[in-house]
């Protein structure tokens, strides 16, 4: 463990402390999160940081989230947050959001919660994460707010003294929206990091003196000339990570080691909006239909195998709980009593509920016939 102390003027909301070893360590929770503290990041970003019941902890990687239940307009609903604080920071979780104009948890988690409130999750899901590809050499590509998941990798490699290489290099509108700027800026003078962040316009009382503009090849290999050599994780709006995929194709980085946050719907780390929903065509070819018993709700219906159970389940009428419709947010999980299912899910299950038997509804289509506890 490397003995660190953050500048006194980081205005971060991150400490390094010592892991602690005394309290339960959880690997799967679903239950109530106590905020802590609530930490002005930049002019519309905020940290919001929570402690479990009992003095639990959360086990977790860095890079994961957690699905928040918010009740905006006395409706609960959920919601993606990648966890922003690094795994040693075992204590308190902290997930850091950005206000999205007309983003109706974004601006209800920056108008309403306050120390002390409390808000149900479940978690942690996701397999971005630095701790799945370990590597001498990283580089952490981010845009606005997705910048938390590497930014917590990035936390969790210095508190556990990693010699690895990191090139961490960030991109911001301008200088004011520059998320963990002060730490950033710290974290730069460690011999093994190399931090480059680039603004695409001055600020109204600041000329930005770093690279300008958007992220280009030439950028990108002047800020990590062993790119080839390197791990690759990117998070950022879709546009961004669109580009940066163009970028290394082109500079012919291997697949196998390029890594982009799942999330792709609005601001990344950030609100999952509900998916189109599939709307089983007329004219779509004819595939075997099976029988789907929801049994709590009393109601059987047909399903096709090209139909998600969710899907099917909407159509009928049947309400179930649901929020990002890609597998992501694992809010529709359920228990499959009996029955196959081909599952494509993008992170919203863990291996071990899998084992249990527990379903994603929005990636399940039947193979049979199938009993669900619901």
């Amino acid at each position: 463990m490397t003995d660190l102390m953050l500048p006194p003027d980081t205005g971060t909301d991150h400490r390094y402390p010592e892991a602690s070893t005394d309290n339960e360590l959880l690997d799967d929770f679903d239950g109530r999160l106590r905020c802590s503290s609530v930490t002005d990041i930049t002019h519309d970003v905020r940290s919001f940081s929570f402690t479990l019941d009992d003095r639990a902890q959360l086990r977790f990687t860095p890079g994961q989230y957690l699905t928040l239940q918010v009740p905006v307009d006395g409706v609960p609903v959920e919601r993606c947050y990648t966890i922003s604080s690094a795994p040693a920071d075992a204590d308190e979780l902290t997930i850091t959001v950005k206000r999205v104009p007309d983003g109706p948890v974004s601006n209800w988690l920056h108008d309403h919660l306050r120390v002390g409130d409390v808000l149900g999750a479940s978690g942690p899901l996701g397999a971005f994460s630095s701790d799945l590809h370990p590597a001498e050499q990283l580089v952490l590509l981010s845009a606005g707010s997705g910048i938390t998941p590497v930014m917590s990798m990035l936390r969790e490699m210095i508190n556990r003294g990693s010699t690895q290489q990191i090139r961490f290099i960030h991109s911001a509108r301008t200088p004011d929206d520059i998320i963990f700027r002060a730490e950033l800026e710290w974290l730069d003078t460690y011999p093994n990091v190399d931090v480059t962040i680039i603004c695409e316009a001055d600020s109204a009382t600041e000329n930005w003196q770093g690279p300008t503009g958007r992220l280009s090849p030439a950028v990108l290999l002047k800020a990590a000339p062993d790119l080839l050599g390197s791990e690759i994780f990117t998070c950022g709006p879709a546009p961004y990570m669109a580009a940066v995929r163009e970028m290394v194709d082109l500079l012919g980085v291997d697949p196998g080691r390029y890594h982009e946050e799942s999330f792709v719907l609005g601001t990344p780390g950030a609100p999952l909006a509900p998916s189109t929903t599939e709307t089983p065509s007329a004219d779509a070819p004819t595939t075997a239909t099976h029988l789907v018993e929801f049994r709590r709700a009393g109601r059987t219906i047909d399903c096709d195998a090209s139909t998600s159970i969710l899907t099917a389940a909407s159509a009928a009428g049947i309400p179930l709980p649901s929020s990002c419709g890609e597998g992501v947010c694992g809010s529709c999980k359920q228990d499959l009593l009996s029955g196959e299912v081909d599952m494509q899910h993008a992170g919203g299950i863990r291996p071990k509920e899998i084992r249990q038997g527990k379903v994603l509804l929005c990636s399940a289509k039947p193979t049979s016939d199938l009993i669900i506890d619901a």
